[in-house]
């Protein structure tokens, strides 16, 4: 099953409730909190207290996504606010405490996932593909919404793909950055399931009609 997961970066900030309440009105399952501390990535957003307050007044999937340096710090926190899947970079940290991160997830009843920024293949993360739930790969590199999608990182989806097929079929593949209704063919032509959009489902005129084509 594919899933489409707006981004609330394009949301607006300050009517942020009433958009999240909008996007679950109109069929969204899933939404996606991109979470920054302006070190691992040159932005600052959303805390662990905005996951708390949208776990208050919605029942979507919250897929939380971690930008942050050495997150095994705060996976807890995060889990305990109210992920249901909460995505973490290998390269914010060493691979030991990256995998003791997962676990910690994972004990708490909540999916993990990893994530690769564009420079980074699949071999920095094949060992552990295994244990995931969600793999996400960048298509723009993290940090800032609205730009332009990286069509070379395919091979590299496709890649990831196939050996979660080998080891791990159940684990979805995520894309982010720059995802719209025609970038979106190309990554499920890849193996792509899961699909991250800011810009684009949050400008669209009609979001049901988006929502269905992206999920098709």
């Amino acid at each position: 099953m594919r899933i489409l997961s707006p981004s609330i970066l394009a949301a607006n900030s300050l009517d942020l409730g009433n958009d999240i309440k909008k996007t679950e009105q109109n069929g969204v399952k899933w939404i996606h909190i991109d979470c920054m501390d302006g070190n691992f990535v040159p932005n600052l957003s959303f805390g662990y207290s905005i996951v708390s307050d949208i776990r208050k007044i919605t029942d979507m999937v919250l897929d939380v996504h971690l930008m942050i340096k050495e997150p095994i710090r705060y996976v807890e926190t995060f889990c305990k606010a109210g992920a249901d899947y909460l995505t973490i970079h290998i390269e914010a940290d060493t691979l030991e405490n990256t995998k003791k991160a997962i676990k910690m997830i994972k004990e708490m009843g909540v999916k993990a996932g990893i994530s690769v920024k564009p420079k980074t293949q699949l071999d920095a993360i094949e060992q552990l593909l295994p244990e995931l739930d969600l793999v996400l790969v960048m298509t723009v590199e993290p940090g800032f919404g609205g730009q332009k999608f990286m069509a070379d990182m395919m091979p590299k989806l496709k890649a990831i793909r196939e050996k979660l097929d080998e080891v791990n079929p159940e684990c979805r593949l995520e894309v982010d950055g720059g995802v719209d209704l025609n970038t979106v063919k190309i990554c499920k032509e890849n193996g792509a399931d899961t699909f991250v959009a800011g810009s684009a489902y949050y400008k669209a005129e009609d979001k049901a009609a988006f929502l269905k084509e992206m999920e098709a």
